[in-house]
């Protein structure tokens, strides 16, 4: 199962209806927000995995006990009854993914979705430790260490590495926000996501 079938998923359909009713918005409304905010965290983990030292801290955070992949297993449970400890992590993750940036990606989803900065934050701190937890069981899974990790983000992306994946235009995720994030026309979202990333030269 990858991120855009767990969507469609039983689980993620408890993940959509838990978001829509916590944050206040209405399916529709969470269903574009959470299609644009998980490419969003998976382009920032790319980037942040493109250095060596990057892509060992990510290892080393997924090598994290919280990040094994069991929330996924008790996902619905965990989003009613420990939100809080959810929305810390989620913080924390987030903190490391985009920085000083992160206001600047909330702006973003929340000029596509209508939905609030706030909610797109608050949505953003529930996705970031279940994208964490996706791929920490994933490299379990295929035994990927951190020079690996670029690939595997790409891969999820659309295919192959970022430089890969910005010449092809999209693919696998980036296909569920074509036009969404699509700033300049171009057909390519990944491009204005990192622009969003603070990585236009």
């Amino acid at each position: 199962m990858d991120l855009s079938e767990l969507l469609n998923s039983p689980t993620g359909q408890s993940i959509l209806k838990g978001v829509s009713g916590k944050l206040g918005m209405d399916q529709n409304q969470a269903t574009q927000a959470v299609k644009m905010a998980l490419p969003t965290i998976l382009a920032g983990l790319n980037k942040n995995a493109q250095s060596p030292e990057g892509a060992q801290s990510l290892n080393n955070a997924l090598e994290d006990s919280r990040h094994d992949g069991s929330l996924l297993n008790n996902l619905t449970e965990m989003l009613l009854n420990n939100p809080d400890e959810i929305k810390t992590d989620g913080d924390g993750i987030l903190g490391h993914i985009f920085g000083e940036r992160k206001s600047v990606v909330e702006q973003g989803i929340s000029r596509k979705t209508g939905a609030s900065t706030g909610q797109i934050g608050s949505l953003l701190s529930m996705l970031a430790p279940i994208v964490m937890a996706y791929l920490g069981k994933k490299k379990r899974q295929s035994n990927i260490e951190a020079g690996g990790l670029s690939n595997m983000l790409g891969n999820l992306l659309g295919g192959g590495s970022q430089q890969q994946t910005q010449q092809q235009g999209g693919g696998g995720l980036m296909d569920m926000i074509t036009g969404a994030l699509d700033k300049d026309g171009d057909g390519n979202m990944l491009d204005d996501l990192m622009e969003m990333l603070g990585n236009r030269k």
